[in-house]
Order: C-alpha cells, then sequence, then structure tokens
C-alpha cells in the first residue's frame, strides 16, 4: 500500500509517523509552545530526526470547544512556516491540517504534500476539487458536527457501521472526483465518548476491508488520560500503549507528539511481526 507524496510513492507497508506541529495557542497538548523560528526549527529537526515521514501543521485547534478561528489567522500563522520549513528542509512531506480549501490550495501552491481535514469536506466541500486539482493524498477523517457543537453529536446507532457507511461514502465521492490516494482516520476524540472512542478501537482491524490506509489520531488524548485520571503531559506511556494496540489492528500511520516513541512501537511490533 503506498501513497504519492511530491511524485514520491511512500510505502506503508511498515506503518510510518506524522509528527505534530501545533501552530495554535490553544492546542490541548502543546499550544503556543513553537512561537519563534527557532523554536519551529528545533521541533521539525528532532521529529524528522527521529524518524517522522511526515509533518503535520495545524493552525486551528479542533480540540473539543476550540475557539474559532477566521480564515485570515489560519492564513497568517500557517504560510510563514511552510516557507521557512521548505528552505531549511526542501525535502520534507509537510501535511496541511485544515477543513478550508482555500487554506489547502494555497498551502500545497507553497509545496505541501498531503491535506489532512477533520470534516473530510464537509464543513468546505471544495475541498475535493482542490484536492482532485493537485492530485495530493487526502486525509478524511470522521466527525459530526464541527469542533465547537461536536460532543453533543455523539449519538451512534451503530458506531462502528456508522463509520464505515461514512467512509464508503466519503471514499466513492472521491474517486468520483477522480482523488487516488485516501487515507481514513476514525477521528478518536471527535464526537465519540471515551467508551465510543475504545469501541472503535477493539474493531479497529475491521476499517481494513475500506481498502485504504488508516491513520491513527491517539497521541496524549483524553481517552488516555481521563481513564488514567491523569494529565495530557503524563500521557505517553499510555499513548505508547494505544499506538501498539493500533498497529496490531492495522493502523498504516501514527500521528503523534512524541515521534522517538512512536517509532519504537513500530520497530518492536515489526520486529515481532517477523519472528512469527
Amino acid at each position: 500500500m503506498t501513497i504519492n507524496c511530491k511524485g514520491t510513492l511512500v510505502d506503508l507497508s511498515v506503518p510510518k509517523v506524522m509528527g505534530i506541529l501545533n501552530l495554535t495557542p490553544d492546542s490541548f497538548y502543546d499550544g503556543g509552545k513553537y512561537k519563534n523560528e527557532f523554536a519551529i526549527l528545533n521541533r521539525v529537526e528532532k521529529m524528522l530526526a527521529e524518524g517522522a515521514t511526515f509533518i503535520d501543521l495545524g493552525a486551528y485547534s479542533s480540540r473539543p470547544g476550540a475557539n474559532h478561528v477566521p480564515e485570515d489567522e489560519e492564513k497568517q500563522r500557517m504560510f510563514p512556516v511552510i516557507e521557512l520549513l521548505l528552505k531549511h528542509f526542501p525535502k520534507a512531506l509537510l501535511s496541511i491540517d485544515t477543513f478550508r480549501s482555500s487554506v489547502a490550495e494555497t498551502c500545497i501552491e507553497m509545496g505541501a504534500a498531503l491535506i489532512n481535514d477533520i470534516s473530510a469536506g464537509n464543513l468546505d466541500p471544495k475541498m475535493f476539487d482542490v484536492v482532485a486539482e493537485f492530485q495530493v493524498p487526502y486525509i478524511l477523517m470522521h466527525l459530526k458536527g464541527t469542533p465547537q457543537s461536536m460532543q453533543q453529536k455523539a449519538v451512534y446507532d451503530n458506531v462502528i457501521k456508522d463509520l464505515l457507511q461514512y467512509f464508503a461514502e466519503k471514499i466513492q465521492y472521491a474517486h468520483s472526483k477522480k482523488i487516488n490516494d485516501i487515507v481514513i482516520d476514525p477521528g478518536f476524540g471527535f464526537a465519540k465518548t471515551l467508551e465510543q472512542n475504545y469501541h472503535v478501537l477493539n474493531h479497529l482491524d475491521l476499517f481494513q476491508s475500506l481498502k485504504k490506509p488508516i491513520l491513527i489520531g491517539l497521541s496524549r488524548k483524553s481517552m488516555i488520560y481521563k481513564t488514567l485520571k491523569s494529565s495530557p503531559a503524563e500521557a505517553l506511556n499510555g499513548s505508547s500503549v494505544l499506538h501498539s494496540v493500533a498497529l496490531l489492528k492495522g493502523a498504516h500511520i501514527l500521528r503523534v507528539h512524541d515521534v522517538k516513541e512512536a517509532m519504537e512501537c513500530i520497530t518492536l511490533l515489526e520486529t515481532l511481526k517477523h519472528n512469527a
């Protein structure tokens, strides 16, 4: 299983790591940490050195109840950082975490390699057209409502069946737009209760039926630290445990704050697999 990023085929038969770079002041874990060029470059250099294949840039916090960010502000946060990173790391594969087609379009033109859309086109239907025009990989996440309203929408007849149907329809529509490289993300923490999150993880192997790479975003999330009665800062070990479960159930990309530890999960489980 491969995805085409700027002419490079990325082989996902061995899982890959996507390092998170939050450009928001209010992200739930590391908001406001990366305010200047030195901090940003140090962070990305460290993630790449530790083995990240992708760097995911987000300038709109999508944590539950986060403040709405105007489009101009998202652009002001995002565009200078893309320029900075590609100047210093020209081969870096930058993923853009946005649901706005205008942001995505400019970022791709600047040299971004993937689009990571929490709404899978629901918040901006033009996103499919932009992705189709530029033929970049498109990460489709499951979300009901908006970041501001999603926690009131965690109601399902059957959460697994509902998610599978959601992705089947999104994939069909993307194919109709001639979008070739599609990645699916179940959206842990998005319009799901703690129990629903664990139920989806328990049945993650069923999503392999969609025949698309699976991206997992579990890193330091509330489903970990609330269960352990701790905090995001104390949730690294719990993140590694659930990353390992996700890998055993078929995850292809881990989206993480802690690249080194995620790479260790992959290395150990790949070694286990090859010595069955």
